[in-house]
């Protein structure tokens, strides 16, 4: 698997593509903004879009899911759990950041499915706790975890803002995301990447 990374946004946050080596098509996950930008720079690497994943509704991961979609054709993933903040403008807060932006997205998933676009199948791990339908998406074969704004390199996601819940987040994390094996590589929505041994030793949050 090759993982391809664009920081953007007024949060910095990281924009993954994610193929397999000699591939055409990729998985794209979190259009932070400028959707187009987005789509040129997959295309420049030679690549398709097979589907859109987020890893939850908040406005910095979503707003340039619709661009991205209406120009790559591909299919919107989000956890079913996460539709009051995907479909509203004012709980995902862009409507407070000045750019009101929703997402209906075409599949909402569950807790423990799997999807498959690209030759890759990931499986959906629901992590409450920076919102209530946060999730990550697990790719076993490689053993990559995309972990959105619940686990970050020694941090957590804040929880803070509405329908997040610090108990739950740290929930998530210890009873979820540190069963999977130590030599996973971590990639959060924002920060640097990490494992899943490294956050166990030395997440301060989850000790």
């Amino acid at each position: 698997m090759k993982i391809g990374k664009i920081m953007l946004g007024m949060c910095q946050t990281n924009c993954y593509y994610l193929y397999e080596e000699g591939s055409k098509e990729a998985v794209f996950v979190d259009p932070a903004d400028q959707g187009a930008y987005l789509y040129e720079q997959v295309q420049k690497a030679g690549l398709q879009i097979a589907g859109i994943l987020l890893t939850h509704g908040h406005f910095d991961h979503i707003w340039g899911a619709n661009e991205l979609r209406k120009l790559s054709g591909a299919k919107i993933y989000a956890l079913d759990v996460e539709k009051a903040l995907c479909e509203n403008a004012e709980t995902n807060l862009s409507a407070q950041c000045g750019r009101p932006e929703t997402v209906i997205p075409d599949v909402y998933v569950k807790d423990g499915d799997e999807i498959t676009l690209a030759g890759m199948t990931a499986k959906v791990i629901a992590t409450p706790g920076h919102t209530v339908g946060s999730c990550c998406y697990y790719f076993a074969k490689d053993k990559v975890l995309i972990s959105g704004d619940t686990l970050f390199q020694e941090s957590v996601g804040r929880t803070d803002f509405e329908t997040g819940s610090y108990s739950a987040i740290i929930r998530s994390v210890n009873e979820k995301l540190f069963l999977l094996p130590d030599d996973v590589q971590v990639y959060p929505g924002h920060g640097g990447e990490t494992t899943i041994g490294h956050e166990k030793k030395y997440n301060p949050f989850v000790q």
